[in-house]
């Protein structure tokens, strides 16, 4: 597996607890894509069906880009992932994702994960909770935004 991806699936939370061989299935890919900053890398209302995890750069997550009120949810950074929402629940993306700085990322398709379920079951459900652990603080740190804005 390639260094740099190794090295990002070392510092991402849902994979925290994975062993070699889960990382190495969802690194056979190799799918790293690179953005300059302020290139969109997924726009809310497209399909989706992968996640990605950033390996440098920041990019920011945008709520109704398009309209006269948009709201950045986040910033996220190195280390971090998103698009996590498509693959455990297929439905169009909630948000757009806009690079803030150069970026690089690494895609991890739905299909990539589908096989992993099915080669380790284990190690799939070790994931998907790391996952839903990660999507409760994102809403925990979004409900405490918004309180603070009704207060």
């Amino acid at each position: 597996m390639n260094p740099a991806i190794l090295k990002a699936f070392a510092s991402t939370p849902f994979l925290v607890g994975l062993n070699a061989d889960a990382l190495a299935l969802l690194g056979e890919k190799d799918a790293v894509h690179d953005f300059a900053p302020g290139d969109f890398i997924v726009r809310e209302g497209d399909a989706g069906h992968s996640l990605f995890i950033i390996v440098d750069g920041d990019v920011e997550v945008i709520k109704h880009l398009d309209a006269p009120h948009s709201v950045v949810l986040a910033r996220l950074h190195a280390g971090t992932f998103f698009g996590e929402m498509c693959v455990v629940d297929p439905v169009p993306r909630a948000a757009t994702v806009r690079a803030l700085t150069a970026v690089r990322v690494i895609e991890i398709t739905s299909g990539t994960l589908y096989h992993l379920f099915q080669k380790m079951p284990d190690q799939y459900a070790i994931m998907i909770l790391n996952v839903a652990r990660d999507i409760a603080r994102r809403l925990r740190s979004l409900d405490e935004a918004f309180a603070a804005r009704s207060s």
